[in-house]
């Protein structure tokens, strides 16, 4: 077994199946702490070494510890000097405003000046529109020399914490915050790319969850894997012309962030969205597919998503397409014969080119 380095102290804030697959791979190489909302997820974290209600028989490393105590979990990120630590926040974008003002709080109260505090969540705040990087920016506008960064990328929780391999981006201004990232991340099983776009890696992230449904229903729908490419393919040009709108870079998007995660949503079987998306194609409602249980943050972020392509000028047809089959009742077929009448295009995508 490797033995975790005392060099980058970790905190991982957040117990759900992602942030505990990014603690367990940290662990066999930093001295990492897993933060749990639960107690009882923390206990059992630490007493079986396993995260049972969200990764049911996989095992833990044993070099991974857990609390149910926030203020310890920042004190443990911050025992080495703050210029040390690494605070990787494994919450969803819904509860990001709320975790952050509890962060924020504690971190008012200790020397902080050059922390890294790094998030993984993928999507648009659903009533606000905000990306990730706005709510941490609010929640940490008193406080001053916190270094930020998005670490995303293809990546399903469970085949992480099972130890297959796994390619990801930290997108962060600050060197040393992607410094810290690879020295707790980058490992014979995690490649970790570096990267400056904040706003293309979350624009990627975000959009590709919509585009995983509209793949979903066409799925669902039988239609086939041709129908499938053309999805993903003119859905990665409408994750462009967005994310370049809001500031992102287009080669992003041709990235792990952007094509990568894309690919991975859209056709692989771990996929919430994806899973959502054949529900609805296969004739079930939303409410019936929410009612089960399922979750899927593309439904929360596509009206946002339609939102601000209106705003920016940015036509987004496959995303309105899934909105109206999401919240205006649209039958499935007919948002697909939509799409497919409109009216041909160049497929450059100049301007004047859309689906």
């Amino acid at each position: 077994m490797v033995q975790p380095s005392a060099s980058i102290p970790v905190s991982v804030v957040g117990a759900g199946s992602w942030g505990t697959a990014l603690a367990a791979l940290a662990s066999t190489q930093c001295n990492t702490l897993l933060w749990a909302r639960s107690a009882q997820v923390a206990d059992q974290v630490n007493t079986t070494h396993a995260n049972p209600r969200y990764l049911p028989g996989l095992p833990l490393p044993g070099t991974l510890r857990a609390t149910h105590d926030l203020s310890f979990a920042v004190d443990h990120t911050l025992q080495a000097g703050p210029e040390n630590g690494l605070i990787i926040l494994g919450v969803p974008v819904a509860g990001m405003a709320d975790t952050c003002a509890r962060l924020a709080q504690e971190l008012a109260l200790r020397h902080h000046y050059g922390l890294s505090v790094v998030w993984t969540c993928k999507g648009f705040h659903h009533e606000t529109g905000e990306l990730p990087h706005q709510i941490i920016e609010r929640a940490f506008v008193r406080l001053s020399g916190i270094e930020t960064g998005v670490l995303s990328g293809p990546s399903f929780a469970r085949e992480v914490a099972a130890g297959q391999p796994v390619a990801l981006t930290i997108a962060t201004p600050h060197n040393s915050t992607a410094q810290k990232v690879i020295q707790a991340l980058h490992s014979p099983q995690a490649r970790i790319y570096s990267s400056t776009d904040i706003i293309g890696v979350e624009v990627g992230g975000a959009l590709k969850n919509v585009l995983a449904i509209a793949c979903g229903i066409s799925d669902g729908l039988g239609l086939g894997t041709n129908a499938r490419a053309a999805l993903i393919t003119r859905g990665l040009a409408e994750m462009q012309r967005l994310g370049v709108a809001l500031g992102g870079r287009p080669e992003t998007f041709t990235g792990l962030t952007g094509l990568g995660d894309l690919v991975l949503t859209t056709t692989g079987d771990l996929s919430r969205n994806r899973r959502v998306g054949l529900a609805l194609g296969q004739g079930q409602t939303l409410e019936s597919i929410l009612a089960g249980g399922m979750t899927a943050e593309g439904v929360r972020c596509a009206q946002a998503a339609c939102t601000l392509g209106q705003e920016h000028h940015v036509e987004l047809p496959i995303t309105e397409a899934v909105c109206q089959v999401l919240f205006q009742n649209l039958p499935p077929r007919e948002a697909v014969t939509q799409l497919l009448t409109r009216q041909a295009r160049p497929e450059s995508d100049t301007p004047s080119a859309r689906f």
